[in-house]
């Protein structure tokens, strides 16, 4: 029973072309002597034929030094290279294996890697097959027994998934862990970790009763700062008992934080490992746009235990099922513990300005893609975001009471398994869901467009809607768009209140009898779909509804619309046009800066230059800085008082994290923001003094970042100051790295190369590039220059062979050539063709470099 040569693989993965396992691996036993250098990994695999058929046992493989292969305990020849082909004479069999690794040489940060002195894992998506030996496919669901051996002085805790069952001293120093996890799971779910920490522990009781071992993992001199995630997985673990009926279902639960991570955090189970900038926080270090990301991500992880774990996903083309439905879940928990207005706006901000910008380019994809060549480089905006709002419209047009009906079907008819999209569509039509209608929401790419009017006759108001597909969409049938709408009269009297209307026909009309006269439309209040509405209302109507529109959502946008209109009306006009509707539309908002603090922060800022830009086919990055830059001092100039105001009454104690608190000290950070916009000496002595004094990191930030685009003595000063205080904190020092890169100033481009000589730039660790470069491509008008084009370029092609993946998410930046006017367009799409001519490119940017290039 002798290995067989492995067929070559196709290099492209299909949808259409999946199939159920051959084999299953109901159990599996690990073995791992951990060592930096040399990590020796025995495995013992009890397979199973699936149904009657001839074919061989494939076990995934990549750089793995085999030392012993048996196949129910008779040795086997060992082959030189690639994925083990056994021929199995029965149905039944037990493999035993023994690889070696390399720990401290792996800086994919894929499979086993050291971080910090530490060892950990990340095996999601294919990153298991770089441990040992297994068939590493999300269908293969195994019960997992893992013992961990290691030097005890090196590496005193030993953590891996399930319950811990056993733990002792061996001879030499040495000693042992051992863990049993009682659920079936893939093993893109399996983890590890070795190293010296110190755990914050905690204990949450189940609503059954049962007490659950809570324990944050981190190095001795961070275990203060992981109060924060710890409550937030309290509240979470509450959260999905409450409103989804999900109780934990093992002993512990295990969060580890790591300084070397190419992801925010994985789901292993009961073993959460995370990037450690979404775990560590106090006042003194983080902002509260960290403390909410803390909470946010904590949940997601912890939501996975169901929607991702226990029930998994089939394949990787079912991505969206564990993700875009998680991503709704830790939404629904982040609304609950702080504005669910505010929180709203940021997503569908994010939407607009990055799932509608990925749409639009060449990385265009369905949220169920039917193919990909490396799947690393679909964990995208697509998947997780607009795959949320895929959820949430189905929660709306469903009502609460029977998506939660769904979910519990869902989570019983699939606990244990690998479903499908299909299972959970399936489920949410046995409740009610118009499954054949909404269904082409999963399989078409582009953001679809829907046109809205309102007509009058003598039977009152009639609202004609029409919807029409994106580009490449065409044969498509009509998706099924929830809108809600409201009218209102010019005087602000609210003339037909909020309603759902289900737009399932390529055209619809909804007739308003009772409404007389002209009318405002509200359209798509809450984002109800992820959509363009088109024709943009006229000024004067934006500016009355973001003054009279009673949805908070619908007043932000209306505002956001208005300024929008104003950036566009300039651009096409060549020069500048007036602004006064916009000031006094913001004027106004600030004077209602006593209710809401945070929605009044949000409304009044500008839409950014990324957002503008994708309003055009060839965006001219330099004439939408010049256009917003005019905007914003126009805005200081006719709200100069009111800016102040905000200024000097907003602000709270760093130590209160109470929703209204944030509020206002962001409100207190973007008003310093826009008093900078003329760069004058009053507001640059405010910014430095907030500097200096503020009392957390919020304040702190918010001075820093208004600071680092003037031109003013005081940036230097305040950039100096922050690097001698936080200097030795990764965390802190990659936002230095970051508020340069994403500066105004015309010498950001210089600063740029220069950080990339800084000691503390280390090409290994993903933060500090994503730090760097993801602010400076983020940073339009500095971006958009052929030299940075060529720095971005040197960078990814250096960083390829070291982190595919970072490099890939680079790669993504010069991709969007075609969008820019020629004369930077061309010069973007030379450094693709320099890119795609290097020898030995990863898979990784291979892919978003040839889609790129067209």
């Amino acid at each position: 029973m002798a290995p067989m040569d492995q067929p070559s693989a196709p290099l492209l993965t299909r949808l259409a072309d999946y199939r159920p396992p051959d084999w299953l691996v109901p159990h599996i036993a690990l073995n791992v002597d951990l060592d930096p250098e040399r990590t020796r990994v025995r495995a013992r695999l009890c397979v199973e034929r699936r149904g009657r058929h001839g074919r061989p046992l494939i076990l995934d493989g990549e750089e793995l030094e085999l030392l012993s292969l048996k196949v129910d305990g008779k040795e086997q020849p060992l082959p030189n290279h690639g994925p083990l082909t056994l021929a199995i004479a029965g149905d039944a069999a037990t493999i035993e294996t023994e690889v070696a690794i390399a720990p401290a040489a792996n800086t994919r940060l894929m499979g086993l890697y050291a971080s910090g002195g530490n060892l950990c894992t990340q095996c999601e998506p294919e990153g298991f097959r770089r441990i040992t030996f297994f068939p590493d496919r999300p269908d293969v669901l195994a019960r997992w027994f893992v013992r961990l051996e290691a030097d005890a002085g090196r590496f005193p805790v030993l953590l891996s998934n399930g319950n811990p069952v056993a733990q002792g001293i061996l001879e030499g120093g040495r000693h042992y862990a051992e863990w049993d996890d009682p659920h079936p799971k893939p093993s893109y779910l399996f983890a590890l970790v070795a190293g010296k920490l110190r755990p914050f522990r905690d204990r949450f009781t189940t609503r059954s009763g049962r007490s659950v071992d809570l324990a944050i993992w981190v190095a001795e001199q961070d275990v203060p700062r992981c109060a924060h995630a710890m409550d937030a997985l309290k509240q979470a673990m509450a959260f999905d008992e409450e409103v989804y009926g999900r109780e934990y279902d093992l002993d512990v639960f295990n969060i580890v934080a790591v300084h070397d991570f190419n992801f925010g955090a994985m789901e292993n189970k009961g073993l959460n490992i995370f990037n450690a900038r979404y775990v560590l926080a106090d006042p003194a270090t983080a902002t509260d746009v960290d403390f909410d990301s803390i909470s946010g991500i904590v949940a997601h992880e912890y939501f996975h235990n169901w929607s991702g774990n226990r029930v998994t996903c089939r394949d990787w083309f079912q991505l969206s099922l564990k993700e875009g439905f998680t991503v709704f879940r830790d939404q629904q928990f982040s609304a609950s513990i702080g504005s669910p207005a505010v929180k709203r706006i940021e997503e569908a901000r994010f939407m607009r300005s990055v799932q509608f910008a990925e749409d639009a380019g060449p990385m265009a994809h369905a949220v169920q893609p039917d193919a990909y060549l490396e799947i690393s480089n679909f964990y995208t905006p697509t998947v997780y975001n607009k795959g949320a709002e895929l959820i949430r419209m189905m929660h709306r047009l469903m009502g609460p009471e029977a998506f939660r009906r769904a979910t519990d079907r869902y989570f019983a008819e699939h606990d244990g398994r690998a479903a499908t999209i299909g299972d959970f569509l399936a489920a949410m039509g046995a409740e009610g869901l118009d499954v054949g209608r909404f269904e082409p929401w999963y399989h078409q790419k582009g953001t679809p467009r829907v046109a809205a009017r309102l007509t009058q006759n003598g039977g009152g108001t009639v609202l004609h809607l029409a919807q029409s597909n994106p580009p490449g969409g065409e044969g498509a049938p009509p998706l099924l768009i929830p809108l809600e709408v409201a009218l209102f009269s010019p005087e602000g009297e609210l003339l037909a209140p909020a309603r759902l209307v289900e737009l399932g026909e390529w055209t619809k009309e909804i007739a308003f009898p009772d409404v007389h006269g002209p009318a405002l439309l509200s359209i798509n209040r809450g984002f109800t779909a992820p959509v363009r509405i088109e024709p943009a209302p006229d000024r004067a109507t934006l500016s009355r509804l973001a003054a009279c529109d009673d949805d908070p959502f619908a007043r932000y946008d209306a505002l956001q619309a208005l300024m929008m209109s104003a950036l566009l009306d300039s651009l096409g006009a060549g020069t500048e046009v007036g602004h006064a509707d916009v000031v006094a539309a913001v004027r106004r908002t600030l004077e209602q800066r006593g209710q809401d603090p945070a929605f009044v922060a949000e409304a009044i800022l500008l839409p950014s230059e990324t957002l503008v830009g994708e309003t055009f086919d060839e965006a001219d990055p330099a004439a939408v800085r010049a256009a917003r830059e005019a905007l914003r001092r126009s805005i200081l100039s006719g709200a100069r008082e009111e800016l102040w105001a905000a200024f000097h009454e907003s602000g709270a104690p760093a130590a209160d994290l109470s929703p209204r608190a944030k509020g206002l000290r962001r409100l207190k950070g973007v008003a310093l923001s826009a008093l900078m916009a003329a760069d004058e000496h009053e507001a640059t002595a405010a910014a430095f003094l907030m500097f200096t004094d503020a009392d957390g990191m919020t304040d702190r930030m918010a001075a820093l970042v208004a600071l680092a685009s003037s031109n003013a003595v005081e940036r230097q000063e305040a950039l100096k100051l922050f690097r001698q205080w936080y200097g030795n904190d990764p965390t802190l020092l990659d936002k230095w790295f970051a508020v340069q890169a994403g500066s105004g100033r015309t010498d950001t481009l210089e600063a740029v190369k220069a950080l990339t000589a800084d000691p503390a730039y280390d090409r290994r660790n993903p933060n500090r590039v994503r730090a760097l470069f993801l602010s400076l491509t983020g940073n339009p008008a500095r971006f958009h220059h052929p030299e940075a084009y060529a720095l971005l370029a040197d960078e990814i092609l250096a960083l390829d062979p070291i982190n595919p993946q970072t490099a890939s998410r680079l790669a993504l930046a010069l991709a969007r050539w075609k969008r820019l006017i020629p004369a930077l367009g061309l010069r973007m799409k030379a450094e693709l063709e320099r890119i795609a001519a290097a020898p030995g490119l990863s898979r990784d940017v291979r892919e978003v470099v040839e889609r790129g290039l067209g």
